[in-house]
């Protein structure tokens, strides 16, 4: 398994973390949990953004991670 196809299912994995902070957000009722959640989710944005960067940084440096 290449970086590249590390990167992406990672990138994946987070991304799948935090659709389920927003829908466990949605879900709750209680003020406190629901703006943990959001705020959990906002981390896992920035996270997902960081990743995404650093995966098209990797693709550009080193042609063999593209897709083929």
């Amino acid at each position: 398994m290449t970086v590249g196809t590390q990167m992406q299912q990672t990138i994946a994995n987070a991304e799948s973390v935090c659709a389920s902070l927003r829908s466990f957000a949605l879900e709750t009722n209680d003020q406190q949990a629901k703006q943990m959640f959001n705020s959990l989710a906002q981390n896992m944005d920035n996270t997902v953004s960081a990743l995404k960067a650093r995966f098209d940084f990797i693709s550009t440096e080193e042609p063999q991670y593209k897709q083929q």
